[in-house]
């Protein structure tokens, strides 16, 4: 196996361990992610749903804002699985618009989203799934 499949494999490995972490009570859909920062640091995060919807939390975001606090501006990919609580991932969880909006914040058209179905790596990049995107760039 490839040196880059097995750090894809990794994260998506960290990813599931997130999602045991999930606090989904309303939606029952529970979702982790790892994300991979240039010097090798990797932050899980979970979705954190809350009765007002509009203050949930995905768990890219948990995991980016984590990184953020910490001091952490340069990453490579992120990892993300999600699916009924209690239950294998058995199909492809993508980032929201918002998450990807975020992503855009931060990382170049290469970065890249690792997910799987349970059965196979689907490799996107966020230019794939965030074209003409809105970022720090347009603002100057």
């Amino acid at each position: 196996m490839e040196q880059r499949e097995a750090l894809r494999l990794a994260l998506l490995e960290r990813a599931k361990e997130a999602r045991k972490h999930s606090y989904c009570p309303y939606s029952g859909f529970a979702v982790g992610a790892a994300l991979l920062c240039a010097d090798g640091t990797v932050y899980a995060g979970c979705n954190i749903e809350n009765a007002g919807f509009t203050a949930t939390c995905c768990a890219e975001r948990t995991a980016f804002f984590r990184a953020v606090n910490d001091g952490k501006r340069d990453f490579k990919a992120i990892a993300i699985v999600g699916g009924k609580a209690g239950q294998e991932p058995a199909e492809l969880c993508a980032p929201c618009g918002v998450c990807r909006q975020v992503m855009a914040e931060f990382c170049g058209g290469d970065f890249e989203i690792v997910m799987t179905d349970g059965k196979a790596l689907h490799i996107s990049t966020l230019e794939e799934l965030l074209p003409l995107a809105f970022g720090p760039g347009n603002l100057q």
